[in-house]
């Protein structure tokens, strides 16, 4: 049975989800309390549950918890006990299924060769497969994590080294990941070979850092150094980092959406500016979708950098039409659409003085169910906005990723079931219009998608899926996750 949705923010429904952010650190005093900053500067990749295993060269010290990171760690006596100077970091965005501590990570395990921790952005697409054929082997397992899938194949590798296990490990799975782990004197990074989950390299003075997003270095006064490459496998110990190349290259494949919403504006992603990537996404929206209005307004927050590349391109007045109140919490839990919906009211609020009379141009990064779409619409038109059109800074969402984001299953995305005219009427705009998906590619620097080998993942608009889809062709499409299965505790 599936449990109740849990979610940080409930409204917030009309929009993709990472699933997970990670971080590790090498050499620094205070560990813990490093690891905690840049968890919370991470935090808008997950909201159910953070945890953090340090190690002191002798002893792993862990503290793992449901909730906000500043919640969990914001006490001196639980940082303190984060004792060491390596640690690694983990929040989670959990879907369907209750949240439980047992699907906390980092997850731990002893070995023969000691202790390792492990946590994980991503999603493996042969875990059930696999972990149907560990549990035949004897093994059990004690989490609903597609990350105890990789801990059990460690256990049951034949490697020499922790490393070379690891590398048995992942040459058994299939899927999307960034994945650090802890040993008791280093720390392993390590991106699959298509490279759709990012990673990154920063370094504080001796210290080595590893983080899904450069915004985690920023708190903590770090600089970003570069990406850990698609298919690379890098250690952190007292040397410095050693690189390995031990998976065959594969083409790249980053996730675009990463650019439109997933990381945080200020974050350097595959040595790309994510800020000024949204706002040449606006821009080149803008050429391919003008309308005649008084006013750009942004719907806030994911939508304000887009909007002011269409604003700069057209010449059109900015303008913060929406307001958004930063203090909605966990108000509701599974609330009933008209309760959802009254939601949005909660999040939003129209600045009516620069809204009545005006002809408006909604941009939004993207709509998925068209729930919120919808009342946005309504709210201006109740503010007194003379017409409202809405712009959207992705292609369509047609289909849905099963490489680490929560996303609806296809029945329930709007563009899947619509036509754009038929989403135009359904949320009451005068006008509806997403970039190309050729557009998209030329906003990131490509003169265009290469249709025989399309240069980043897009799969939630093309349906056309990098990596094998191992459990749905074995039938396990119940669940697009081995990680969100539901919990029966």
């Amino acid at each position: 049975m599936i449990g109740p949705r849990f979610t940080t923010n409930p409204f917030d429904d009309d929009h993709l989800h990472e699933e997970c952010a990670i971080v590790g650190i090498q050499g620094l005093p205070d560990v813990g309390a490093h690891a905690a900053l840049g968890l919370h500067a991470l935090q808008h990749r997950g909201q159910e549950a953070a945890g953090i295993v340090t190690s002191d060269g002798d002893q792993f010290h862990a503290h793992r918890d449901l909730g906000l990171v500043g919640d969990i760690f914001g006490e001196k006596s639980v940082i303190e006990q984060l004792e060491g100077t390596m640690a690694i970091g983990h929040t989670r965005y959990s879907t369907t299924g209750r949240p439980n501590l047992r699907n906390v990570q980092p997850l731990f395990a002893d070995f023969e060769f000691g202790g390792l921790a492990i946590a994980h952005n991503g999603n493996l697409t042969n875990a059930l497969s696999v972990r149907h054929d560990l549990v035949c082997r004897g093994c059990i397992f004690h989490s609903t994590t597609d990350t105890e899938v990789i801990i059990h194949l460690v256990a049951t590798s034949t490697g020499g080294t922790v490393v070379d296990r690891m590398v048995d490990a992942l040459r058994q799975v299939e899927g999307a990941y960034s994945i650090i782990a802890l040993t008791k004197d280093s720390i392993i990074g390590v991106r699959d070979p298509s490279g759709v989950r990012p990673l990154v390299i920063g370094k504080l003075g001796d210290a080595h850092i590893l983080a899904s997003e450069s915004c985690a270095f920023d708190i903590i006064a770090a600089d970003y150094v570069r990406d850990v490459e698609p298919g690379e496998l890098v250690v952190l110990d007292a040397g410095g980092v050693h690189s390995h190349r031990p998976f065959p290259a594969a083409p790249k494949r980053f996730c675009i959406f990463e650019y439109i919403y997933f990381s945080r504006p200020d974050s350097m992603v595959e040595g790309v500016s994510v800020y000024e990537a949204r706002k040449r996404i606006g821009a080149e929206l803008a050429r391919e979708a003008p309308v005649e209005v008084d006013v750009v307004v942004p719907v806030p927050d994911s939508g304000v950098p887009s909007a002011i590349g269409y604003a700069h391109e057209t010449g059109i007045p900015y303008e913060m039409g929406i307001i958004r109140n930063h203090y909605v919490g966990r108000t509701f839990i599974e609330p009933e659409d008209e309760i959802r919906h009254f939601g949005v009211k909660l999040k939003h609020n129209a600045n009516r003085a620069h809204i009545a009379g005006k002809r408006v141009v909604l941009v939004d990064d993207s709509i998925v169910r068209g729930t919120t779409s919808s009342k946005i619409v309504e709210m201006m038109r109740n503010a007194g906005a003379a017409e409202v059109h809405m712009r959207v800074a992705s292609p369509p969402v047609s289909h849905s990723c099963f490489y680490g984001v929560d996303t609806p299953d296809r029945d329930e995305l709007l563009a899947a079931k619509l036509d754009v005219e038929g989403m135009r009427e359904l949320i009451g705009a005068d006008s509806l219009s997403f970039i190309s998906i050729d557009g998209l590619y030329r906003a990131m620097g490509e003169p265009g998608r290469d249709a025989d080998a399309p240069q980043f993942c897009d799969a939630c608009f093309s349906g056309e899926y990098p990596i094998r889809l191992t459990d749905q062709e074995n039938g396990n499409g119940n669940s697009k996750q081995l990680s969100l299965l539901a919990d029966t505790a």
